[in-house]
């Protein structure tokens, strides 16, 4: 006889088979396709031929299998693994909670109070809201949602997102994080309407339809942490900007927020310094520190900084720069852990499609000599602007030294590391300050990490600093130090069942109170966020909505969805924010910006163009053009796609606004492989679903530059090419993006050898 131990040895009980099976028909009890016996027979004959087993290797046992039965024809199994798992969370999270498990969730008052006495959650909820309103809460909770995770979505959400007590031992269920992100959102709002829209936010999130923030997701109600994805700072070109930029990204770092840094300021190699020719060492040693931060301050032991820089293609440094992360050459000049990303001027890809020469400049001679700053300047209109006319008096001015070399050289150094990094990522400088709709109040220089994020910036620069008693007062210019806070949704499934309307009024609000809740650990940032009140609204699952439509990527009808559906998205987030500042207040420097001036609308062409086939009508372009103008915006920047990799996994969606890498893919744990497949997939959406590898990117471009027309930020679009691609053909890509004025591309990412046939033919 097999005896089972439970409760940590505590019990042994003889193997119970009629047990087993009933729970098994559970598990399975949504899939009645599925072939149960085989299964049971398999988990059965492991389990006899054991004389003691632990109960907890049973339950290990019955996932792992399920996932082996994982394949394109039964994607399903996923579920049952899943289901089986959470069974063991709701029997784990019982007994350390001291609740029946039965209930599967226990007492959400009781949770808040034990591990808010752990110091895991902060006192937010317990202090803010009411025991009834605490209790009314945890009866909105529904244990049916936890149905919709599939396996790696679950096991991602319980490994990194789920409080655990300092042991490590399971607490809060996947339901109590949705709530309590819920919660800790709306708390500030008026407590007549506030379990109104804690139960909307809890709607949202719980029916998969929207994911918030990785910071967000992980750290709400916690007592460490902040809620913000990504900051972008502005060094100046000062020893004390550099270093003081260094200690902010830091402590930035530590609360889990990736960073974009703007490094283009900085003197080149060779500049003098106070006079003294030739003494500038560049920005490749103060990549190094950055470097070295990345790697040393951790986002709390999960994982490391995670810095992108970037510099301009005029830059005197930017072969060095490009070489950066690259394995050959000298090590002291890499900075292999930092992410490179280039500005890139319209008159720069002028020059390298006409093959002419471009000339690299030092930054901080052109400042001393010619008074102004080049970097400081764009071209406002295609064709003509003050970068363009700056950039041709640099060229003229023989007090200044420059360095004259072909464009295609710099491009093809460009290309090269692309091939051999996946960076660097591209900034298209013209484009994004063009569309700035605040370029009243600054000037946008890089991206974030992820490149989706533009916004104005600036340096903080020091004032003053003083003794005053037995302190030291600093007094600093506040610039404007990037802030943003991101949330996306699940086209797979907020189309599909028909929410968008309803899913965007409680996301924008779910954003715009991070900014009134967030505690950012550098003043300029706070003080950033306040004047903007910036948000990034995006959206995953393109490839998912797609293959429900039965929409080939490769289509013209899957451009012109893109068209259509992001002008949607682009109306409703406009009109959400717009009836958030007629309840609130509009953002502080409002005035002045596109969205006050109505050029916005304008150049967008809303409200201009009779078409029947679209998602809004003239008419209702033209009443939000005359209401925000009337009553503001509550946000000055409001959509962003980002990279969704980890939340569309957990949301059991296909990643932002990629293509699938494989119909059937392995994610790599510790001691085993996970099997993966495209979302939903099936008879009918299996010939939808191409591999990334497989497709033409230049319908990607064409789709991207389709969506970017609404978005006022940008898009961390990706390109996937092969290994042996031609050099021609990638600038060919790289020329298109910036032709169908995309704002910005990611990773290029390659494969590493031949690529397999089509999944699907076969």
């Amino acid at each position: 006889m097999t005896l089972i131990t439970k409760d940590k040895g505590r019990r042994k009980l003889p193997f119970d088979k009629e047990r087993l099976e009933r729970s098994v028909d559970k598990a399975l009890e949504d899939f009645p396709h599925l072939n149960s016996d085989k299964y049971k027979q398999r988990i059965i004959r492991f389990v006899s031929d054991n004389e003691e087993f632990r109960a907890a290797k049973i339950t290990d046992k019955l996932i792992l299998n399920a996932l082996d039965n994982i394949t394109r024809e039964e994607p399903e199994w996923t579920f049952v693994a899943a289901q089986t798992f959470l069974n063991k969370l709701y029997k784990e999270a019982s007994y350390n909670r001291s609740y029946d498990y039965s209930d599967k969730y226990g007492s959400l008052y009781g949770l808040l109070k034990h591990l808010g006495e752990k110091g895991v959650y902060s006192e937010l909820i317990l202090k803010e809201y009411t025991r009834e309103e605490i209790k009314e809460a945890e009866s909105l909770i529904d244990p049916e949602k936890d149905k919709l995770f599939n396996y790696i979505g679950l096991k991602t959400l319980y490994d990194r997102y789920l409080a655990k007590d300092k042991d490590r031992r399971t607490f809060e269920l996947p339901q109590e994080r949705w709530m309590i992100i819920s919660m800790v959102l709306m708390v500030n709002e008026p407590k007549s309407q506030r379990m109104q829209l804690v139960s909307e936010a809890y709607w949202a999130l719980s029916n998969l339809y929207m994911t918030v923030a990785t910071p967000t997701l992980s750290n709400a109600g916690k007592a460490f942490g902040q809620l913000s994805s990504c900051f972008i700072a502005t060094t100046d070109d000062s020893l004390q900007s550099i270093y003081d930029d260094n200690t902010d990204i830091a402590n930035l770092s530590k609360g889990g927020g990736g960073i974009g840094i703007y490094l283009g300021k900085i003197r080149s190699r060779g500049s003098d310094i106070k006079g003294f020719k030739g003494i500038s060492s560049g920005v490749l040693p103060w990549m190094k520190q950055l470097n070295n931060t990345a790697v040393s301050v951790d986002q709390l032991g999960q994982r490391q900084g995670s810095i992108s820089v970037t510099l301009d293609a005029w830059h005197k440094d930017i072969f060095l720069f490009l070489e950066s992360k690259l394995n050959n050459g000298d090590e002291r000049l890499k900075a292999h852990d930092l992410f490179p990303a280039v500005s890139i001027p319209d008159l720069f890809m002028e020059k390298v499609n006409a093959r002419t020469d471009w000339y690299l400049f030092d930054p901080h001679e052109v400042r001393e000599v010619m008074g102004w700053s080049l970097e400081d300047s764009y071209d406002e209109k295609e064709g003509s602007g003050t970068f363009r006319d700056r950039y041709e008096q640099c060229v003229n001015n023989n007090d200044l030294s420059k360095v004259k070399v072909p464009a295609i050289d710099i491009m093809k150094a460009i290309m090269k590391s692309m091939l051999e990094s996946g960076t660097p990522f591209l900034f298209f400088r013209d484009e994004v300050n063009r569309k700035n709709p605040n370029k009243h109040a600054g000037m946008i220089y890089c991206t974030n990490l992820c490149v989706e994020v533009v916004q104005n910036q600036s340096p903080t620069r020091l004032i003053n600093q003083y003794i005053q008693g037995n302190k030291i007062i600093t007094e600093k210019e506040i610039g404007d130090f990037v802030t943003c806070n991101l949330s996306s949704i699940n086209l797979g499934r907020a189309i599909t069942d028909e929410e968008l309307e309803r899913l965007i009024m409680i996301q924008i609000r779910m954003l715009d109170n991070v900014i009134d809740i967030n505690s950012i650990p550098v003043l300029q940032s706070q003080s950033t966020n306040q004047k903007y009140r910036a948000i990034g609204l995006g959206t995953f699952s393109w490839h998912h909505l797609l293959a429900l439509k039965g929409i080939k990527w490769e289509s013209e009808e899957a451009v012109e969805f893109a068209d259509k559906l992001y002008e949607k998205i682009a109306y409703l987030t406009i009109k959400a924010s717009n009836e958030l500042a007629i309840e609130k207040e509009k953002y502080p420097v409002f005035e002045g910006s596109q969205w006050s001036t109505g050029e916005y609308f304008d150049i967008r062409g809303y409200g201009e163009q009779d078409d029947t086939t679209r998602f809004v009508t003239n008419e209702q372009w033209l009443q939000l053009k005359q209401s925000v103008q009337e009553h503001g915006m509550r946000n000055g920047y409001l959509m962003a796609v980002a990279p969704n990799g980890s939340t569309s996994v957990i949301a059991n969606g296909s990643a932002s606004i990629d293509p699938i890498f494989a119909q059937l893919y392995f994610e790599e744990k510790k001691n085993y492989k996970i099997p993966v497949t495209a979302p939903d997939l099936n008879p009918k959406t299996v010939w939808f679903y191409d591999g990334a590898y497989n497709i033409d990117q230049k319908w990607s471009v064409r789709q991207n530059a389709a969506r970017q027309k609404h978005i006022d930020q940008s898009q961390s679009f990706n390109l996937y090419v092969r290994n042996n691609i031609k050099a021609k053909d990638l600038l060919d890509l790289i020329d298109m993006a910036w032709e169908e004025k995309c704002k910005t591309t990611y990773y290029i990412r390659s494969t590493t050898g031949e690529y397999d046939e089509c999944e699907t033919c076969t």
